[in-house]
């Protein structure tokens, strides 16, 4: 692609991958070019360092006496505070350590006392939980500013305890006015959560100067795959709800006729803790504080413009977008290829080109069918992602549609993949991975 005014735009971190070789299906092997940072991010270097200095040292937490485990203890309550910072948490914000965003957000719809309103935008994970106290749906309009005033009229109709909003689609990319809907939210008496998933690896988050009341997001999208996620948030419904998990750690005592159960962020920490993940988590927080805002943005946003601007030259390619108003997005691109599902196209990209995308309905179908598809594919950006990943993917698109692919591909149980399959897997071929089933 020789047609985007070209500019140096190496990697702006060293990734987990980031000289990864996978093998090709008609053979030899190439660089892995990684556009599913949506889906589950590569490790960042600080973070793997962090988590190779605290294993040795891995230990019971807030019960041992022994030295490994005050080492624990210290490093898992100090990621509170790595988190807090992150974020700009308001003093009177907790930060409760969960698996992932899915989790945090089940946490909290436990503790909600009364209705939560939605879009009908939102990744599943923001969607499914609120059904518990009652859930009510705001379809989107074409626009942002319609789609906010459906939402200041759901909201003046009748009352809401929550307005449960994404901070960027995971599908698209789009972002919304997050500091205005947190105001129009307060003035109806209304507290609201954001499911930072996507925004949070991309968008620096002010908690005070927005005014959001809760917010969650994965550790497994933010660059720390180790299993952990947070739910930040205002005190009160959090100490008054019962115990996410019943059980050791949630509980200041017991006895055979009832339970003194801990405030939060202990009351909804039940169970041995994820310390690594946690210590993980925390990593990737100050990492992403240290690195320069302005220039995150303008990699990311070049990459993107890059992306979409080859793209559109390729005959058959069509985005997907929300809101024909929507002024900014994180480095996501969702499009689909005339004549060709999504699936297959995906599958013909890591087979022949050594480029991962995602494929599907990505845990959002309400909005899919909003946007009239069935599936599409989505290419994701990333701090280690370079201007070459970007223009192998427009070169493999572009070819694919003047040429077609170069080998065969079949569907089994949805699932498209090459026919026959040549490279080794470790389900196939033992020792091939590196799980060495």
């Amino acid at each position: 692609m020789t047609a985007f005014a070209d500019r140096s735009c190496a990697p702006l971190a060293t990734v987990s991958g980031c000289d990864l070789r996978v093998p090709l299906v008609q053979g030899g092997e190439t660089g892995y070019a990684n556009f599913d940072y949506a889906a589950s991010a590569p490790a960042l270097a600080q973070v793997t360092d962090r988590v190779a200095a605290l294993l040795p040292y891995y230990a019971s937490v807030h019960r041992g006496a022994g030295y490994a485990s005050r080492i624990s203890t210290d490093c898992y309550e100090a990621a509170r505070g790595s988190v807090a910072r992150f974020l700009n948490a308001d003093d009177d914000q907790v930060v409760v350590f969960t698996r992932n965003t899915t989790d945090a957000l089940n946490l909290l719809a436990a503790c909600v006392p009364g209705d939560t309103v939605v879009l009908d935008v939102e990744h599943h994970a923001n969607f499914l939980p609120w059904t518990r106290h009652g859930r009510r749906v705001v379809p989107a309009a074409d626009t942002v500013e319609e789609t906010i005033q459906r939402v200041v009229a759901e909201l003046c109709a009748k009352p809401a305890a929550l307005l449960a909003i994404t901070g960027a689609s995971n599908v698209t990319g789009e972002l919304l006015p997050l500091e205005r809907l947190a105001w129009i939210a307060h003035q109806c008496g209304t507290r609201i959560l954001v499911d930072a998933a996507q925004l949070a690896p991309h968008r620096r988050i002010d908690l005070r100067a927005a005014g959001i009341d809760y917010l969650a997001f994965s550790g497994h999208k933010a660059y720390a795959p180790f299993g952990a996620g947070v739910l930040v948030g205002r005190r009160d419904w959090l100490d008054a709800a019962e115990p996410y998990l019943a059980g050791g750690g949630a509980v200041r005592a017991v006895s055979t006729d009832g339970v003194e159960w801990a405030p939060a962020p202990q009351r909804h920490e039940a169970g041995s803790p994820n310390v690594l993940g946690v210590a993980a988590l925390a990593a990737a927080c100050d990492a992403l504080a240290g690195l320069d805002e302005t220039e995150v943005l303008e990699h990311e946003r070049y990459l993107t413009h890059r992306l979409r601007y080859g793209l559109k030259t390729v005959p058959g390619v069509n985005f997907l977008r929300i809101w024909r108003d929507s002024a900014d997005a994180v480095g996501i691109v969702a499009f689909t290829v005339e004549g060709f599902e999504p699936g297959r196209v995906a599958a013909y990209l890591s087979a022949e080109h050594g480029i991962g995308v995602r494929d599907g309905r990505f845990c959002a179908h309400p909005l899919l069918a909003r946007l009239g598809v069935d599936a599409a594919l989505r290419a994701s950006i990333g701090l280690g992602t370079t201007a070459t990943d970007v223009d192998r993917l427009v070169d493999a698109i572009s070819t694919l549609v003047h040429k077609g692919p170069g080998w065969d591909y079949a569907e089994t149980d949805g699932q498209w993949n090459p026919a026959p399959e040549t490279r080794p897997f470790a389900a196939t071929d033992a020792g091939a991975a590196p799980c060495g089933f």
